[in-house]
C-alpha cells in the first residue's frame, strides 16, 4: 500500500528500511517519506513503529499486536454484489497468532 503519494513510498519500503533506521527522522532522510505535504506523517510513523517492533516482518499475520487487517477476497457464499474496489478483497480483521 502506498503511504506517501508525494514520494511514492509504500509500507513495504518502510518495512525494508525500518531495521536500519534508529528513528523516524532517520527513515525520513533515507526514504523522504512525510517530507513534502506531510499528510502521511501519522500513517508513516505508525507503519515505522509497527515494523520496528515486529522486526520488519511483512505478511498477512505478522507480529503486529492483537489483530491485523488483511485483504481477502469474498467467497460467493458471502454475496458481495457491489465491492468498492473491483478485483480486490475486502478488509477483514484476523487475530494474530
Amino acid at each position: 500500500m502506498i503511504i506517501c503519494v508525494c514520494r511514492r513510498v509504500s509500507d513495504r519500503d518502510i518495512a525494508r528500511a525500518a531495521p536500519g533506521c534508529a528513528s523516524f527522522e532517520a527513515l525520513q532522510s533515507v526514504l523522504g517519506v512525510a517530507t513534502a505535504c506531510g499528510k502521511c506523517r501519522d500513517c508513516a510513523q505508525e507503519t515505522f513503529a509497527l515494523h520496528r517492533a515486529g522486526a520488519g516482518a511483512i505478511g498477512p499475520i505478522a507480529a503486529r499486536g492483537p489483530a491485523s487487517t488483511v485483504a481477502v477476497p469474498p467467497t460467493p457464499a458471502q454475496g458481495h454484489p457491489q465491492r468498492p474496489f473491483p478485483g480486490r478483497g475486502l478488509p477483514v480483521t484476523v487475530a494474530a497468532a
